[in-house]
């Protein structure tokens, strides 16, 4: 197997260190890869093209990529009609992440009035809470899985606080969805994953239609379109669904690569602990050099050029935000991490254009207050030898995932701060 011929949908060796696969495409940032006959992008202007372009690229297949595919071979160079008839085969066709405009500005306004900046500023309170609480469970021993003891139980208790899931119906939610790996090599998602959420948010927001409270869920139930209409209680339902699905993989991921770096590298810790006012700028790199997001998908709806290669119109397009986000056209020394890096912020690790992630600025809420509390508690971070071997010979498994890139656990010794 060579690069020339791996499929990136399957192969398993491609999973714990991508980036040499990466760096070999981006020898050609826009280009066919095989089997499915996708086109991958790895370009940095080329994938922010993509996503600022609703007219040529459909988001029908963001979840899905070449599967199931279309029936039949487009005829034409507009294959809107195609797109509509067969938009329901494609997995979580009932949610926003795959709806493209006018249908999708409707249903992100409709989210965006949960995701207000009074709301997360509201939430943040929450959040220090929370830490503090995980926080409890395992310090006092000097040594954790950080994956399983911090990361995965933050960030989903970080957007049930922001639904006001009761705590009493976590254990509803929490195993079905911690089970689930998006884009599982080997295997093509079928219908919608997350359709067994919908009958428990259902009764969520069909009593607070009823009787008001002065809780979230009651916000999210009485939210209205842009132009003042009740949305259907299913489409509130999914938007629900939907953030409190997405809301949790990939920043669990996040969270396990920032701690990741700082128990690597000891002059990084003692810069963040020296001044805290970096941790911003620490997580942006992290992003960068680390994105959650390995794959995202869009069907050409419009034969078009991409820099400078022709796509018709009915290709998949696989943009890696990995791999774009170390495009050297656009970061000097794309491949190296630096703290002081200028233009950090600029990745696209969050996407860009009308499907940019909703829940960026939550996102990194949670990851520089969980920073902050875990320099405040913890002293001399470091990863164990024991699990993960000795330096310049680390042994890290990662999600088996062509969507997602996260690892699977994370064991760190450290010194608990007293009081």
């Amino acid at each position: 197997m060579t690069f020339e011929t791996v499929d990136f949908l399957t192969d398993a060796s491609l999973v714990d260190d991508p980036y040499p696969y990466y760096d070999f495409l981006r020898e050609c940032p826009v280009r066919r890869v095989p089997p499915h006959e996708m086109v991958a992008v790895t370009g940095y202007d080329e994938a922010r093209a993509i996503w600022q372009d609703d007219d040529a690229y459909s988001s029908c297949n963001s979840f899905g990529g070449p599967f199931p595919g279309l029936p039949t071979a487009p005829g034409d160079d507009d294959i809107s009609e195609l797109i509509e008839e067969c938009r329901n085969a494609y997995p979580i066709s009932e949610h926003m992440v795959t709806f493209d405009p006018p249908e999708h500005t409707k249903h992100r306004a409709l989210l965006m009035r949960l995701m207000t900046p009074r709301r997360l500023v509201e939430n943040e309170a929450s959040m220090w809470r929370l830490a503090d609480r995980q926080m409890d469970t395992f310090v006092s021993d000097g040594k954790c899985d950080f994956v399983q003891a911090f990361a995965t139980p933050m960030a989903w208790l970080t957007i049930a606080d922001l639904l006001g899931v009761p705590e009493a119906d976590h254990h509803l939610f929490r195993a079905q969805l911690e089970a689930h790996v998006a884009g599982a090599l080997g295997t093509h998602e079928q219908g919608n994953p997350f359709a067994f959420l919908d009958d428990l948010f259902a009764g969520y927001i069909d009593d607070r239609r009823r009787a008001p409270r002065g809780d979230v869920l009651t916000k999210l139930a009485q939210a209205t379109f842009p132009d003042g209409s009740q949305p259907d209680l299913l489409d509130v339902v999914r938007i629900a669904v939907f953030l409190f699905a997405a809301g949790q993989g990939t920043t669990a991921h996040l969270l396990g690569s920032l701690i990741q770096a700082l128990a690597e590298h000891s002059d990084l810790q003692a810069a963040l602990r020296d001044d805290r006012g970096r941790i911003p700028a620490f997580i942006e790199e992290t992003l960068r050099i680390e994105s959650p997001v390995k794959a995202n998908f869009r069907m050409v709806r419009r034969s078009t050029v991409l820099g400078g290669v022709e796509v018709p119109a009915g290709t998949t397009v696989m943009i890696m935000p990995g791999a774009a986000n170390r495009d050297g056209r656009r970061f000097e020394d794309g491949g190296a991490f630096c703290l002081d890096r200028r233009n950090s912020r600029d990745h696209i690790a969050f996407g860009r254009g009308t499907h940019a992630c909703p829940g960026a600025a939550l996102a990194r809420a949670e990851a520089r207050i969980s920073l902050e509390r875990l320099l405040d508690r913890m002293r001399d971070i470091k990863i164990s030898d024991a699990h993960h071997g000795p330096p310049g010979a680390r042994r890290y498994s990662y999600d088996p995932s062509f969507m997602l890139r996260g690892i699977q656990a994370l064991h760190i010794d450290f010194t608990p701060v007293a009081g």
